[in-house]
């Protein structure tokens, strides 16, 4: 079975104080298949931008490879980063030029700029929505919105959303059959991009039990 026609997710980005947090569970689904237990579902695009997939993981994998170029590119160029808008406008342009050929995906891109902290999401035809506080995407995410609207609170910290993004992952599991096997949290601030160990996350879980 070819990996590239995996399928089904939950992820979710959250504005914070100084920075953002991206997160996604693990699993893939083709149908009512579980085709694999620790699909990668979030990518670092530059060192302080990453971007959260959802839909067709070669359609992702692709645009990910793009946007790692075209980033790095421009900073040999212009000597300093694309901003998060930056790079969502290459990518909407990409995706709206497809829309007879679509990528089958929905994305979130997120990150630390001089503009400060931003995420945005796009459809498959190259929309774009600037996120200003809570998003989820995917199969999962009717679930995860639940958990979001109750406890999102302005400014939060980030470590406050880290674990309202674990909170909100872990209900989206228990209830989307295509959601599942782990969590993946990245919380990007201006000195750093960091992936929250796998410890923590079972310690934030285990207090939702």
């Amino acid at each position: 079975m070819d990996n590239m026609e995996y399928k089904g997710t939950t992820t979710i980005g959250l504005v914070c104080d100084k920075g953002v947090v991206l997160a996604t569970e693990r699993r893939a689904t083709m149908g009512h298949f579980i085709a694999s237990k620790d699909a990668k579902k979030v990518y670092q695009i530059d060192d302080l931008i990453a971007m959260t997939t959802a839909g067709s993981v070669g359609d992702a994998q692709r645009l990910v490879k793009w946007m790692q170029v075209e980033s790095r590119l421009y900073k040999m160029r212009r000597e300093e980063p694309m901003t998060v808008k930056g790079i969502v406008s290459l990518l909407a342009n990409i995706l709206s030029g497809n829309r007879y050929y679509p990528y089958f995906v929905q994305l979130l891109v997120g990150g630390v700029d001089k503009n400060g902290p931003g995420i945005y999401s796009l459809d498959a035809i190259g929309g774009i929505i600037e996120e200003k506080k809570a998003v989820s995407t995917g199969s999962g995410s009717p679930m995860a919105y639940g958990v979001l609207e109750d406890r999102y609170v302005d400014n939060m910290s980030i470590d406050d959303g880290v674990e309202l993004a674990v909170r909100a992952l872990h209900n989206a599991m228990k209830r989307d059959s295509a959601s599942g096997n782990g969590i993946e949290v990245i919380k990007i601030t201006a000195d750093g991009y960091t992936k929250v160990e796998d410890t923590e996350i079972t310690k934030l879980r285990e207090a939702l039990t």
